[in-house]
């Protein structure tokens, strides 16, 4: 890209955009860390150093598949502009910082989705929505809990016959070794969704300046920078959330919280494979569940799971709302100042 024809107001954007890609770290360090500082196999700091490390590398690992929904799949790229974007990236970090003051877990995702259709469908109305690719984000709020529910109590059934005959010793010891593991698989698979998601935004402001051609994509400049962002977050972590996430749901042991990490971190590798945006904290929350219900229902605290859901349920008309007040604030100040 040439920098001499780069404007102040592109740059400052992208530097909004990193800015909510640093808060998404920050807001969602607790996904990758609370099971594993839950079960005290790490600290909190060496627990966070440990999730962004693998945050930054997932890159290496997938494809921009996520990226691309984002940037082209939510509002149609034509209707692009820097009030819009402005807007889209004003509800998605205003929601965050509210939630986060709070420590309810929501989603980060599907703050910035609300965003991008509060502020698209303000300026072009429902003409510039992309429906396939909203309804495609809309089902994974739905279906990635309810399959991290179902992989996490199908792992704890699995290793518990596996154990069945071994000492609480020797299971504890090794199930501590395992969620090493598990938890930079999780990690892993929140770098390479979530960051995507801000890598799309860029791309697509880019796209709109004209500065990536005339066919769509992801600079690697982008890629790396995202990462970046996000992993710097994560190392900020999240602690109100953490111990939302980690103890107020249910009780976990080694053992549970690799089988949560685990089925987490595989529903959200095939998302990020096929391209779809969705919520680690969703996710990461069906696990637990999912894990405590395996012992017994009454182990779930559903009136702290009741209000997380409540909070997703929330997430996209909210950030929608305050995203098209930002857009408007734009707007006007494009008219004043332009």
């Amino acid at each position: 890209m040439d920098l001499a024809g780069v404007s102040w107001l592109l740059i400052f954007l992208i530097f909004v955009a990193l800015a909510f890609d640093f808060l998404n770290g920050l807001h969602d360090a607790a996904n990758s860390i609370a099971t594993v500082v839950a079960t005290r196999v790490l600290s909190p700091g060496v627990a966070v150093a440990w999730a962004a490390f693998f945050n930054f590398i997932a890159f290496l690992f997938f494809g921009l598949h996520v990226a691309n929904t984002v940037g082209k799949g939510i509002v149609s790229a034509d209707i692009v502009s820097d009030a819009v974007i402005f807007g889209a990236l004003g509800g998605a970090i205003s929601w965050n910082v509210i939630t986060w003051l709070a420590g309810i877990p929501s989603s980060s995702s599907h703050a910035l989705i609300g965003g991008l259709l509060g502020a698209g469908i303000s300026k072009a109305g429902f003409d510039g929505i992309v429906w396939s690719g909203v309804f495609k984000t809309v089902a994974g709020i739905f279906v990635s809990p309810a399959i991290g529910f179902a992989l996490a109590l199908g792992l704890v059934l699995i290793v518990s016959w596996l154990f069945i005959r071994a000492t609480p010793a020797l299971a504890d010891s090794v199930f501590r070794k395992l969620q090493l593991v598990s938890a930079a698989m999780f990690s892993l698979g929140h770098g390479g969704n979530d960051a995507q998601k801000t890598m799309g935004i860029i791309a697509v402001l880019l796209f709109a300046h004209g500065h990536l051609g005339s066919e769509f994509h992801v600079p690697f400049w982008v890629v790396i920078t995202c990462q970046a962002a996000l992993a710097l977050g994560t190392l900020f972590g999240g602690w109100r959330i953490v111990h939302t996430m980690g103890s107020k749901i249910t009780r976990l042991t080694p053992q549970q919280g690799f089988c949560a990490e685990t089925g987490g971190a595989i529903t959200i590798f095939i998302a990020t494979h096929i391209g779809v945006p969705i919520s680690t904290t969703h996710t990461i929350t069906g696990s637990i569940v999912g894990v405590g219900a395996s012992r017994r229902m009454s182990a779930v605290r559903w009136n702290v799971a009741g209000r997380i859901v409540w909070a997703w349920v929330v997430t996209l008309p909210a950030s929608a709302l305050i995203a098209a007040a930002f857009y408007g604030l734009a707007r006007m100040a494009d008219r004043a100042f332009g």
